[in-house]
């Protein structure tokens, strides 16, 4: 069995929060750091992230051009249209698994059918407690009832 330690999992992670935010938008080395203390509340280490930027390249996933950024010239990097292929194919595989964690924890509600992660609206109808997203479901199921 092969063990990972949490610094590795967390450098994947850190990686792969890297890929979103240059996906939203292009970004300097500075800027990728503060949108990910900002977003994750932690920091990410430099030396992970310009590595990453400099592996990316070198696969043809992210280009850069300089460009003046105030008073400094900065590389601005950039998905290229490969990068931003393997980010969505990336972000599925991730959003399938996020369905899996969080599916045991989801309401159905019982009138319109839509999952409910969190909140939503409790009544207890015919004896028995039903979850609906809204008030508004509760009641129009009651109606129908």
């Amino acid at each position: 069995m092969v063990k990972m330690s949490i610094d590795e999992l967390l450098s994947d992670f850190s990686r792969f929060y890297i890929l979103t935010i240059l996906y939203e938008n292009p970004s300097h080395g500075y800027e990728i750091l503060n949108k990910f203390r900002k977003r994750v509340g932690k920091k990410v280490s430099p030396s992970l992230v310009y590595p990453f930027l400099k592996q990316l390249e070198q696969k043809g996933l992210l280009k850069h051009n300089v460009k003046k950024v105030g008073e400094k010239a900065k590389k601005i990097f950039e998905l290229t249209e490969e990068g931003k292929e393997l980010s969505t194919r990336l972000f599925k595989r991730f959003s399938n698994l996020v369905s899996i964690a969080i599916e045991p924890s989801l309401q159905v509600c019982a009138n319109c059918g839509c999952k409910v992660y969190e909140g939503g609206y409790r009544e207890v109808v015919d004896g028995k407690e039903t979850a609906f997203c809204c008030i508004h479901c509760a009641h129009s199921y009651k109606r129908e009832k």
